[in-house]
């Protein structure tokens, strides 16, 4: 899946009022299927499936048509158009489970590290949500109830709440930048041929060059440990982040 592949998406761009109806499960029913056992959980599910496979540019209401084979004017019996099913997919693929403990069993600070993670987990299992542009999202019910969950976890670090809104936004975006990084790191592999590893080693005649010719000192002085795999750059940066969040609560309850 190529990120900028059928280029970027933006939620909201459906109908507004039709697209709330579905999420909240305030509109008319079909009164009648094409298909015995077609719903709209997996008219979306099968949405889901092609994007994850083929990326957001493959999802249009005939691929998903012949995916579940029928006809593609039967779909607009369960959702008017594509603006609409992808505010439902993002929707879906954020809905949390029930179990507590996915926020660690710990206070706010295992609770933002626990979402950290799991958030770098949900753009690895579906790229192409870093397709979507989601400035402006429509609120489901999973989106809504995600964020419950995390704010009341949250909610006594004593800060105000737009702080509060803020902290799970500063979490998101640094996840965002890590997913995006590393999701351009497996297309490159699979564009050039070369994995990692020999991507590097194509370079390492003229670095080693380089690094003997005194023009860079401390380049050179690193240990030879410095660029290597197992050292965990996205769980070192997260914890730099809530050692920040950490000193602010600190502050706030000294104040």
């Amino acid at each position: 899946m190529t990120s900028g592949r059928g280029g970027t998406e933006s939620s909201g761009s459906g109908d507004i009022a039709r697209t709330l109806d579905l999420l909240w499960d305030t509109g008319r029913r079909p009164s009648r299927g094409p298909k015995p056992g077609l719903t709209l959980e997996r008219v979306v599910e099968a949405a889901i499936e092609v994007a994850d496979r083929d990326g957001l540019g493959a999802v249009s209401m005939r691929r998903i048509a012949a995916e579940l084979g029928t006809g593609t004017m039967s779909l607009y019996r369960y959702v008017p158009g594509k603006g609409e099913l992808l505010d439902l997919m993002l929707d879906r693929v954020q809905r949390p489970s029930g179990d507590p403990a996915d926020l660690g069993d710990g206070g706010w600070r295992a609770a933002l590290e626990a979402l950290g993670h799991a958030t770098l987990a949900l753009y690895r299992r579906h790229p192409w949500l870093l397709e979507v542009n989601q400035s402006r999202p429509i609120l489901g019910p999973s989106a809504l109830d995600g964020m419950e969950k995390v704010l009341a976890r949250i909610k006594p670090m004593g800060l105000s709440d737009p702080e509060l809104v803020s902290v799970i936004i500063l979490i998101d975006g640094y996840v965002v930048g890590a997913a995006r990084t590393q999701l351009y790191e497996q297309e490159a592999e699979r564009s050039s041929g070369l994995t990692d590893a020999q991507f590097w080693e194509a370079q390492r005649p003229a670095l080693e060059k380089a690094m003997t010719s005194g023009r860079y000192p401390v380049l050179a002085g690193l240990s030879e440990d410095t660029f290597g795999p197992d050292f965990d750059h996205f769980a070192f940066g997260l914890q730099r982040i809530l050692d920040g969040l950490e000193v602010l609560v600190a502050r706030r309850a000294g104040s």
